[in-house]
């Protein structure tokens, strides 16, 4: 029998990136969570944020693993901020989604084998902010596509690549999470255009939380 070689070591996932609070009014309360700098260029230095990279798996471990570093009773609001695309005519601008739901999961295959699965969790509201009726739907897949628009758009008005992760990382800690996504583009053949857009919902995004969550 031919031996096979030893598996080749991989780098890991680099530890989580942090930016700490900084300055008069600087709050622990918060934990401001973004995938990519680019998006969170305008988070105000009061609010400590961070940095998860893009997708389900590295979002879930590094608010996990920041998460997990603190008691249970000290662990922060967690607040997840990013860019989104809209799945429906209309919808634009900045949102703050009642509910996040997993759209690329195997929810109903899993379930007949016995192993069913969350796929929808309800979000929290900040003091005095009213979350509205938006769904936002999550996965790994960047939609640019028309088919896979219209089929989430049955069930979501937004679509991103992190927030269930973060979610479902947070909850799985006992901490509360909000989310907050600005539009940047349709989820359809003009999504490439992302890097255009992104400054503008990071500007926006910034503004939102300097208001929300005011230094201390």
């Amino acid at each position: 029998m031919t031996e096979l070689p030893p598996p080749t070591p991989t780098a890991g996932p680099a530890a989580p990136r942090v930016r700490p609070a900084s300055g008069a009014g600087a709050r622990d309360d918060v934990l401001v969570v973004a995938a990519l700098a680019v998006e969170a260029v305008h988070v105000p230095a009061h609010l400590p944020l961070l940095l998860t990279g893009p997708g389900k798996t590295a979002a879930a471990t590094a608010v996990a693993a920041v998460l997990a570093a603190r008691q249970p009773a000290d662990r922060p609001l967690v607040v997840g901020v990013g860019t989104a695309g809209a799945l429906r005519a209309g919808v634009r601008g900045l949102h703050v989604p009642r509910s996040v739901v997993h759209h690329d999961i195997s929810a109903d295959a899993l379930a007949r084998l016995g192993a069913p699965t969350t796929t929808e969790l309800a979000l929290d509201a900040l003091p005095g902010e009213a979350s509205g009726d938006v769904v936002l739907a999550t996965g790994d897949v960047f939609v640019a596509d028309e088919d896979v628009r219209e089929r989430l758009a049955r069930r979501a008005h937004l679509v991103d690549m992190e927030g269930f992760a973060v979610a479902w990382a947070a909850r799985s800690l006992g901490a509360r999470v909000v989310l907050a996504k600005h539009v940047s583009d349709a989820a359809d053949e003009g999504a490439w255009s992302w890097p255009d857009a992104v400054a503008a919902s990071a500007r926006a995004l910034g503004e939102w939380l300097a208001g929300v969550l005011p230094p201390r």
